[in-house]
């Protein structure tokens, strides 16, 4: 006999629903805000921010793609768009005769720049305003309770 399946309780139930709903919802707006005002959608966003962080502005490919959560060929797929506009280079990486280093531009840098002030705002305004202090800190414990256990499994 298989292992018996452990339903959610009407209370799960409904937190699923919401934290489904409320993260969608989240990533849906900023990605559609994104794309209206820096042209380009979260992801690519994202990629920007990883690598603007990164000493020399420059990171491995690998190494992008765990930072930013993304399978090898997604991330390679961005890069790509990334390229066409102009906003990353890619390198061989000098240590690594198969790897490959992805590096932002200088036009790169000014687009993140410029898109970063309205992404932000829209952070604050769609999700610390709508939140008090004490469920700030509730959110952040259980975002890294979550991280922490999905990173083991």
């Amino acid at each position: 006999m298989g292992v018996m399946t452990r339903w959610l309780d009407p209370d799960e139930q409904r937190t699923w629903r919401a934290f489904l709903t409320a993260s969608r919802g989240l990533m849906e707006t900023l990605d559609r805000e994104l794309q209206r005002d820096a042209g380009m959608p979260h992801a690519y966003y994202e990629i920007l921010v990883r690598l603007s962080e990164a000493p020399d502005r420059r990171l491995r490919m690998s190494d992008l793609a765990q930072v930013s959560g993304s399978s090898r060929s997604r991330l390679s797929h961005a890069v790509s768009r990334l390229e066409a506009a102009g906003w990353v280079r890619r390198e061989d990486c000098p240590t690594d005769r198969r790897g490959q280093v992805a590096l932002l531009t200088d036009a790169g840098f000014a687009t993140l720049a410029a898109a970063a002030p309205g992404h932000v705002e829209g952070v604050r305004r769609h999700l610390f305003d709508a939140l008090s202090p004490a469920q700030v800190d509730q959110l952040r414990r259980i975002s890294e309770a979550l991280v922490d256990h999905l990173r083991e499994t």
